[in-house]
């Protein structure tokens, strides 16, 4: 398993990013993504979770009607669109998911990309 984050980067408050997650080694469509963010001296939260079929999607209160998830299944990929930023939502931004193995559960991460908002 494979999860390979893109897009991170230096904006200025007000501004928009898009993240990508490439994922590999798994069959990408029969699982649930999310995307996690951590900030510098805090605990790793949740921002967004999308269904396998992309039809169900769930958002952090503090990112709702600003942050869209969404996935491409045929590029096996999900992406994050992230607008009017503010500088609270600088942190490492990571994807996620959740891997069925034998008698367990197994998440996976990938590398993180990081995200800098601030003029």
């Amino acid at each position: 398993v494979q999860l390979v984050e893109s897009g991170g980067g230096l904006v200025q408050p007000g501004g928009s990013l898009r993240l990508s997650c490439a994922a590999s080694g798994f069959p990408f469509r029969a699982y649930g993504m999310r995307w996690y963010r951590q900030a510098p001296g805090k605990e790793r939260e949740l921002v967004a979770s999308i269904s396998n079929t992309g039809d169900i999607t769930n958002y952090a209160d503090s990112v709702k009607g600003r942050f869209t998830v969404s996935r491409d299944n045929a590029k096996n990929t999900v992406y994050l669109q992230m607008n009017s930023l503010k500088p609270e939502d600088t942190a490492v931004y990571f994807c996620n998911t959740l891997i069925n193995q034998p008698g367990s559960i197994r998440p996976y991460w990938g590398q993180g990309t990081q995200v800098t908002v601030s003029s």
